[in-house]
């Protein structure tokens, strides 16, 4: 009798074991594919800023605009519209699901205040800079902004008094490596241009305010349900970009109602607006597919198969905008997919030890023949 209890017993702690682990395999299948939604965002963003209206903008008309006018303010607003059809699609998706009440009330609480922060972080300051430096320096800055889980780990360090091991600061130094090798490709080449260099430093920006976002996201999203985090930070993000970011650089341009008469242009465009509808809904997608990760297999390793998108990103810019656009200059030299791929490992290091999977892989062998003998 006794034996047979202990069997029972043994069978149930494998079958915990073996959801446990099912969960964190789902957990880290839903965060990669955040990285890879995020690649397709990347590219269908850049997309929508070829046609119509935008290519007037950056192709022959341009003399019409100041050169800070294209490099900023026309950059903001590609990211404010961006964010806005996300926010749509977001309120949509969560009055569709029965939320929109939820949405309405966790605005009002301390973990929502603490994603809205995040989400002015993460939207108007890294969404933009992450858009400028595209436009300036092409996809060779993907890798580059996907230093933030780095950036997250020393800022988790200094702000909260978070583990920052051996181990993770091997990460971020192969993560630092691998970015001034993807840069070295631009800057050192004949074509490199002050753009690219100036590109490059603000996707360094762009990375520098998702790793600010990560840190105070990660405390709002362990209390709020993912769909509803997204729908606050999406809301929030195009709202300030929309009515804060875009007229604040107008201003800066010399004329604040610029952002109105580029705004109507914008949203007229029936070339353009197509591609920034899909890169709302592929935004809202890979956001709610990171913090649904980041939930169930933990925000580092979650953080981390996010930031794969320093590969898929380069891959779909090249494949949408290369091949099927037939535009040049999407191309990347091979040292800097080296680099990406570079850079994903030492964002794995630093959220996990790589030996644990096979340590993983041995316990439930271990699991499976104490199992038989029994």
């Amino acid at each position: 009798m006794a034996a047979g209890s202990q069997k029972v017993s043994l069978q149930a702690n494998i079958a915990y074991k073996k959801y446990r682990s099912n969960f964190l395999k789902k957990g880290i299948a839903i965060a990669l594919f955040s990285g890879l939604t995020y690649g397709m965002y990347t590219a269908l963003i850049t997309m929508a800023m070829t046609k119509g209206v935008w290519a007037d903008w950056y192709g022959d008309n341009k003399a019409k605009l100041s050169a800070f006018v294209i490099a900023y303010v026309i950059a903001a607003l590609g990211n404010a519209i961006n964010d806005t059809c996300s926010a749509v699609w977001a309120i949509l998706y969560s009055i569709v699901k029965g939320k929109f009440g939820d949405f309405v009330r966790c605005v009002k609480s301390t973990p929502g205040r603490m994603i809205l922060l995040a989400a002015l972080l993460g939207g108007p300051i890294a969404g933009t800079a992450y858009v400028i430096s595209l436009q300036m320096a092409g996809s060779i800055v993907v890798p580059i902004s996907a230093l933030c889980p780095a950036i997250a780990a020393i800022l988790s360090r200094i702000l909260f008094k978070q583990e920052l091991n051996k181990r993770m600061m091997v990460g971020i130094a192969i993560c630092v490596f691998a970015s001034f090798l993807i840069g070295s490709t631009s800057i050192s080449g004949s074509s490199a241009s002050a753009n690219t260099v100036v590109g490059i430093i603000i996707a360094v920006i762009a990375a520098l305010g998702w790793g600010l976002e990560g840190c105070l996201a990660g405390y709002g999203s362990a209390m709020v349900d993912p769909q509803i985090g997204i729908c606050i930070r999406q809301v929030t993000s195009g709202i300030a970009n929309l009515f804060i970011l875009v007229p604040f650089f107008s201003l800066l341009a010399g004329d604040i109602g610029l952002s109105v008469n580029l705004l109507t242009q914008a949203v007229t465009s029936g070339a353009a607006m197509p591609w920034f509808i899909l890169s709302g809904l592929f935004t809202v997608i890979t956001f709610t597919a990171w913090y649904a990760g980041n939930s169930m297999c933990g925000a580092g390793l979650g953080t981390a198969c996010n930031g794969t998108y320093a590969f898929f990103g380069p891959l779909f810019c090249l494949l949408l905008l290369g091949i099927y656009g037939g535009m040049p200059g999407w191309s990347l030299p091979s040292v800097a997919w080296v680099g990406a791929v570079i850079m994903t490992f030492g964002i794995f290091v630093i959220s996990m030890n790589p030996l644990d999977l096979l340590r993983k892989n041995k316990e439930k062998e271990e699991e499976v023949e104490t199992y038989d003998a029994a």
